[in-house]
């Protein structure tokens, strides 16, 4: 079992960046693949970025290619998305996800809002 807890969310003026933060409770956060996804108001939920566990090759949405950059610390626990260059069209409900082949488990979520 994993739990997932994301942080780092908040208001950001465009142009601005954050920092989010998936720390996961559990043993074998090391090997899984982590992802992150965001849900807009009154939009479906979609992929943002991910990274594997073995190799940490990264993959990226077309729309945050270069403004995003996915990590993550396995001996922290925890996956971060630091979003650079924010754009109001990136507002919405980010979450952190961890799976073996498919994503499991899911965070709860953390509001990141981009003002114009």
């Amino acid at each position: 079992q994993v739990q997932l807890v994301e942080s780092g969310g908040g208001l950001v003026q465009a142009g601005g960046s954050l920092r989010l933060s998936c720390t996961a409770s559990g043993r074998t956060f090391s090997s899984y693949t982590m992802g992150w996804f965001r849900q807009a108001p009154g939009k479906e939920r979609e992929f943002v970025a991910r990274i594997s566990w073995g190799t940490s090759s990264t993959y990226y949405a077309d729309s945050v290619k270069g403004r995003f950059t996915i990590s993550r610390d396995n001996a922290k626990n925890t996956v971060y998305l630091q979003m650079n260059s924010l754009k109001p069209e990136d507002t919405a409900v980010y979450y952190c996800a961890a799976g073996a082949q498919t994503y499991d488990y899911w965070g709860q979520g953390t509001q990141v809002t981009v003002s114009s």
